[in-house]
């Protein structure tokens, strides 16, 4: 594809490069990076909890026990929420790999129909 700007020249030369290029592998390597950080954050929220198994009856009277308690809960919270964003991430990151993977092919197909003079076809 040829950007309208790629094709004007400023003293001599070319003012761009002359194609636009596309990949699809940036957003399917991110959502792959979102779904593993969502994997880790639930298998870190499950470490954290079997970590803390059978404390409140080892710290039965201490203070520190309640605080402790809360802390646990505002950790399991936070990488609950982190998992399930990464989680939606993941998703919308492989819905743009899929929509742009299949615009490209459809600019090209209706690009194939497109008789543009001076071109190979022209001279078949």
């Amino acid at each position: 594809m040829k950007l309208a700007s790629a094709s004007s020249t400023t003293g001599g030369r070319e003012s761009g490069a002359g194609n636009l290029k596309h990949s699809k592998g940036p957003w399917t390597s991110a959502s792959g990076t979102a779904g593993d950080l969502r994997t880790r954050a639930e298998t870190s929220r499950s470490v954290l909890k079997s970590g803390h198994e059978g404390i409140q009856a080892k710290t039965v009277g201490l203070s520190s026990a309640t605080a402790l308690t809360r802390v646990l809960t505002s950790w399991e919270d936070r990488l609950r929420a982190m998992r399930d964003e990464c989680g939606q991430l993941q998703g919308n990151l492989l819905t743009v790999a899929r929509e742009m993977g299949e615009s490209e092919a459809a600019v090209k197909s209706s690009v194939k129909g497109v008789h543009v003079p001076g071109t190979a076809d022209e001279k078949r």
